[in-house]
């Protein structure tokens, strides 16, 4: 009978995750329930005494009554409203809502009417969401470097003040002779706090804007703030939908690079949040000792033959990819008893190994910064990853599995 292969890591956290994602809905839908169901049951009990008052007082039948509030809903839907409010479809109502849907804010609030208004959504809306999810991670890949430049810049300061660098250090071909900073990253946690920080200022400036220009008070602006800018995109709140404002040029363009600069702080910032919560499957996965991975009886592999070549060593490490963080323990993985017969095929992939480590090393320190190597480049060419999680691990360090 065939054997099951065993669960690697990568097939562990990512049901570990679907597993607390599961878990963190059931929990979402339960105190939401809680807190809005009775609120909800009271209005419409209220509704319903309000409907049967108006029925009886005006002489109205409720069929009659009802259908009138139908063709009313209807037309909010399409647009229209009592008070006073702004063309949806000039060319700023149309600017304001293709924004919303390349962005996938999608608030609702306008939506085409005619079939082929709907056709060309789908075919405009393919491309353009594709290309803003290009551009976020392109800005979160050039935010992360401005970061980095500045933590780094920081950082030799440090040094400076400790006397571990010379006073006249500059960066260049001497950079190689500084360990302190051959390979530098800066820490997640920190790009975490930088972005929060800054997600958390640029929000509350919003608000104070909204909150003077629509009437709002603060606590719905910082809900409108968190719903636009993460793209959920409820509808309930939104903005610039008046018929007119004071200085309404200024207060629109203001309103756009808000959203516009929002929307790219929180992408960023839900990524390296990503990572963290990354760093807390490992670390559940670890305190687990899932027997299923192979990483987790690794250490008990060593202790039973330390360094004896068994059968398919070679062809494990002819498989091991070295990552920004990887580490290789060279002495207990390289060492070998003098009295154990070592063939000629793992000699050389021993050496291979520290071939590519040593090609690793050589070109951190000619680019100034860690590159992904990856011995089974050929077989694999996504082991570095794609994507924002990509740029996150290129660019930030504390996101291997050993540290």
């Amino acid at each position: 009978r065939r054997r099951l292969a065993p669960l690697n890591e990568d097939n562990g956290r990512f049901l570990l995750l679907a597993a607390l994602i599961a878990a963190y809905l059931s929990a979402g839908a339960t105190v939401f329930s809680v807190l809005e169901s009775p609120s909800e049951a009271a209005a419409q009990l209220r509704w319903n005494r309000t409907l049967h008052n108006f029925s009886r007082i005006f002489n109205i039948s409720l069929p009659e009554l009802r259908a009138f509030l139908r063709s009313y809903e209807a037309a909010m839907a399409a647009g229209i409203r009592v008070d006073a409010l702004r063309p949806r479809w000039d060319f700023p109502g149309a600017f304001y809502f293709v924004g919303t849907v390349v962005s996938t804010i999608g608030f609702g609030m306008t939506t085409p009417a005619t079939v082929a208004g709907k056709v060309f959504l789908i075919v405009y809306g393919l491309f353009g969401c594709a290309g803003t999810i290009l551009f976020f991670n392109l800005f979160l890949e050039r935010i992360i470097s401005l970061l980095a430049f500045i933590m780094k810049a920081c950082h030799e300061r440090q040094l400076r003040r400790s006397g571990l660098l010379p006073p006249n250090f500059r960066r260049g071909p001497t950079m190689s002779g500084v360990g302190s900073l051959v390979g530098w990253k800066p820490s997640v946690y920190h790009v975490l706090l930088i972005l929060g920080i800054f997600a958390i200022a640029l929000s509350c400036c919003a608000s104070a804007m909204y909150t003077a220009v629509e009437g709002w008070n603060y606590v719905d602006s910082l809900y409108y703030c968190f719903v636009t800018f993460s793209t959920i995109g409820f509808g309930d709140l939104v903005s610039s939908q008046n018929a007119a404002y004071q200085n309404q040029g200024l207060y629109r363009f203001g309103n756009f690079v808000f959203i516009f600069m929002g929307v790219c702080c929180i992408y960023s910032l839900f990524n390296v949040i990503s990572i963290v919560i990354k760093q807390v499957l490992n670390w559940v996965l670890k305190k687990f000792e899932c027997r299923c991975c192979p990483k987790c009886h690794k250490s008990s592999t060593r202790l039973s033959r330390r360094n004896a070549i068994t059968p398919g060593a070679r062809l494990r490490r002819h498989n091991i990819s070295v990552d920004t963080d990887g580490q290789y323990d060279s002495d207990t993985e390289g060492r070998r008893l003098s009295g154990e017969m070592i063939s000629m095929r793992e000699l050389t992939a021993s050496n291979k190994v520290s071939l590519a480590i040593l090609q690793k090393q050589l070109s951190e320190t000619a680019n100034g910064y860690p590159r992904n190597v990856c011995i089974n480049t050929r077989q694999n060419g996504f082991s570095a990853g794609v994507g924002a999680l990509a740029i996150m691990n290129n660019r930030l360090a504390e996101t291997s599995d050993s540290r």
